[in-house]
């Protein structure tokens, strides 16, 4: 998924040609140069809003608008390539992890950490399933711990009253943040899962599995249910104090637990210096992102969250609040305090 959102103007490539056939070739540092591209990679999770983002921009600027691509190779697989100093941004749906922060400082890569938005990851079936409007932290770790693959088979087998069906598991690859974060919450250890599934990079792709099969489950961020919300259904989940739908409402109020996470971009801090287009770009970001979080179905962050980020961006703070952890069950309120003490 790879948006360019800038050509050329066709003045400017006549002027270079004839630049080119009446004058020597030579360089000059009063020459205009191309505004350098702005590369965007990381989280299926994010990639809705920083896509608004960039359309927005577009919108609002056209020709002057950078080039920008975004393009998705989840949280893990993002994060290779911007620590390898591949990618300007990497969008991401947990914190950076410990051995991702090793490998950026090996390669001299620094980062500035600026969450975005709340999701409320999402457990879907398919609207005709009639048997499951509710599920418990422990069903769903029955059915996605390494010791359920090829036992747990059947709905049955999961809660007595569930039909004698197949259950059909779908959700994210082992790149993904959101697979970390789900097996974390879950399974009660980041990756450990049952393999037996089929997982997908793309969530629109988890989206069709589910709304073509009765028996099927899946999980996926909240923007892509929103999204598709007439096709499916999505699965209460009871923590242990009784059954809690996803919603803006109970993600704010901290009832959607243990699968309410912040989302984040990390931007490359010496791209950022080097790089003026860029570095108004994330200003445009945070000067937009809480009025277009909702438009693609995330919950946005206070207003004093979005102020200390566009602080630790200006003044160039580099890390992570997170200590390379990805913590679960973290309420808008305790993402608050961590932004505070950051």
């Amino acid at each position: 998924m790879t948006i360019q959102i800038r050509k050329q103007p066709l003045y400017w490539i006549l002027l270079v040609l004839l630049a080119s056939c009446s004058a020597p070739q030579a360089t000059t540092s009063e020459e205009p140069l191309s505004k350098a591209a702005i590369k965007i990679d990381g989280s299926s999770t994010v990639f809705p809003l920083t896509n608004e983002i960039v359309s927005e921009l577009k919108f609002e600027q056209g020709e002057d608008a950078p080039t920008i691509s975004v393009d998705v190779s989840g949280t893990g697989g993002g994060f290779k390539k911007f620590c390898a100093g591949e990618t300007a941004i990497n969008n991401a749906s947990r914190p950076i992890l410990k051995a991702e922060m090793e490998t950026c400082k090996a390669n001299g890569v620094e980062y500035i950490e600026i969450p975005v938005a709340f999701d409320a990851l999402t457990v879907v079936v398919h609207p005709e399933n009639d048997w499951v409007d509710n599920i418990t932290v422990a069903e769903l770790n029955a059915i996605w711990e390494p010791a359920a693959e090829g036992v747990i088979t059947q709905w049955s087998q999961v809660r007595e009253g569930w039909p004698d069906r197949p259950l059909n598991l779908h959700g994210a690859d082992v790149e993904s943040g959101t697979y970390d974060y789900f097996t974390e919450a879950i399974v009660g250890e980041s990756k450990a899962s049952r393999s037996d599934y089929t997982a997908q990079a793309d969530d629109d792709l988890i989206v069709r599995a589910v709304r073509q099969d009765t028996d099927a489950l899946g999980f996926f961020g909240y923007a892509y249910f929103s999204e598709n919300s007439q096709q499916l259904n999505a699965v209460a989940i009871d923590a242990g104090n009784g059954p809690v739908l996803p919603s803006e409402e109970t993600v704010q109020s901290g009832e959607y637990q243990p699968l309410t996470r912040p989302l984040f971009i990390y931007v490359s801090a010496d791209a950022a210096e080097s790089n003026p287009e860029l570095a108004s770009f994330v200003e445009y970001y945070l000067n937009n992102v809480r009025f277009l979080t909702e438009v693609v179905g995330y919950v946005p962050l206070p207003n004093e969250v979005y102020n200390l980020a566009f602080e630790h961006f200006t003044d160039k703070r580099i890390g992570t609040a997170f200590g390379g952890e990805a913590p679960t069950n973290l309420t808008i309120e305790a993402l608050v305090k961590v932004e505070r003490e950051f």
